[in-house]
């Protein structure tokens, strides 16, 4: 079959279903909804009502982290490979809502150990699959302002899931939790069932050009992705990589670490500050990732410094003041940092894997890697905190974020586009 054919049925410009934008607002809603619907509550309920001891609900959590951590560079190819995307996101959807039930139906070890695994592994999934089925939806032109559109919603619901969790576990019970991410599930697989498969430019979708080579006697499929090995020998990739890392590693613990330094300022108040200190983040982060949509006008440049800037502004905060309002107050940074680097890290990425036909290979690999930081932050900030003390932690973090605004500047990856 000619290649003339295959083309055509690729959407070139905007997206053929023009309600395309309206489903991909309500799917990042309603997958934060599936995705966030636990939180904190699995480890409340298996401590409080299945029994276990800390020690236990640690290791499990501690040995499926590093599943998660592994798989993503195999799932993130496997996306890159298939042109069901629709399909490996309903089918993800279902995986958890299953998870979900079984853990409150047979709270045991065994059970719970596969559960937490394949909710890890499904987290190296939803964000790489929608960022995907984005790209092929979006034209180029457009991204900036779909991915902040897709950050915006994306913690929307978040809030919107913490503030329900709560009202139902408070009112039905710990158990009546789980039962909202089958119930949001059903909704996000509704909607992601709205997306015409046609409107999916798969080229697009796995960072190649839109369009293939003007060869006559090729078709789409005769382009080769490019071999994975060689993606972090991309300098603007291995760059990103190095960045993203590190601004995990010293973003990551701040809001634990805050949480507890307020908790032992202010005894008896430890729930109500804490759940504002991540309300007052939730919310920052939706405006700071709707200005994202100027980030095609004005280029990526001012926000990605914004968003470096303020880690290290927000960690000097914390270690120079014990005021529990300037310390609340100072959340409002980890919304416009971490919403504004977490909305512009898949646009940076495409752009900077743009003709590999490897983009969610490459999401995956960032995703590990950034797990790796993560994971080693909790690790070092939790010794610093017992050798020198919060304010100390706290300013030793700020000086790695300025190092990392420092580094990307100095790289060059915040002048480009």
């Amino acid at each position: 079959m000619s290649s003339g054919p295959l083309a055509a049925k690729e959407p070139s410009g905007a997206p053929a279903n023009p309600g395309a934008n309206q489903t991909l607002d309500g799917l990042n809603f309603l997958l934060a909804d599936v995705r966030g619907g636990l939180g904190p509550y699995v480890g409340v309920f298996l401590i409080t009502q299945a029994g276990w001891d800390q020690a236990t609900l640690g290791a499990v959590l501690t040995l499926s982290g590093l599943v998660g951590i592994a798989v993503h560079a195999p799932i993130g190819a496997l996306i890159d490979a298939s042109r069901a995307k629709r399909a490996i996101l309903v089918t993800a959807i279902v995986l958890l809502a299953i998870s979900s039930l079984a853990i409150i139906s047979a709270p045991t070890v065994p059970v719970v150990f596969a559960a937490d695994v394949t909710m890890a592994a499904l987290g190296a999934v939803f964000a790489p699959v929608v960022a995907a089925i984005t790209l092929g939806l979006t034209p180029t032109a457009a991204l900036a302002a779909r991915f902040g559109r897709n950050a915006a919603f994306d913690k929307i619901g978040n809030v919107f899931i913490a503030l329900l969790a709560g009202v139902v576990g408070a009112s039905f019970g710990q158990g009546a939790v789980f039962w909202l991410v089958p119930l949001f599930g059903l909704l996000a697989i509704l909607a992601t069932l709205r997306i015409r498969p046609q409107d999916i430019n798969h080229r697009r979708a796995r960072g190649f050009d839109a369009q293939p080579p003007p060869i006559s006697h090729s078709s789409e499929t005769d382009e080769k992705p490019e071999a994975w090995f060689r993606l972090l020998g991309r300098r603007d990739v291995a760059i990103l990589a190095l960045v993203a890392a590190s601004f995990h590693f010293a973003n990551a613990p701040m809001l634990n670490m805050v949480s507890q330094k307020l908790a032992l300022a202010h005894p008896g108040e430890e729930s109500a500050l804490t759940a504002t200190a991540v309300l007052i983040a939730q919310l920052s982060t939706i405006p700071a990732s709707l200005l994202l949509a100027r980030a095609d006008l004005v280029g990526r440049k001012p926000f990605l410094i914004v968003a470096l800037a303020a880690l290290p502004v927000r960690g000097a905060i914390f270690a120079l003041s014990d005021n529990a309002v300037v310390l609340l107050a100072a959340q409002v940074l980890d919304g416009v940092g971490a919403g504004l680097f977490d909305a512009l890290l898949p646009l940076m990425l495409a752009d900077a894997v743009r003709g590999s036909g490897r983009y969610t290979l490459a999401r995956g690999l960032l995703g590990t890697i950034q797990g790796i930081g993560g994971s080693l932050s909790n690790v070092v900030s939790g010794g610093l905190i017992v050798a020198a003390g919060y304010n100390a932690t706290f300013a030793i973090l700020a000086g790695v974020g300025l190092l990392v605004l420092v580094a990307a500047w100095q790289s060059g990856i915040v002048a480009r586009r």
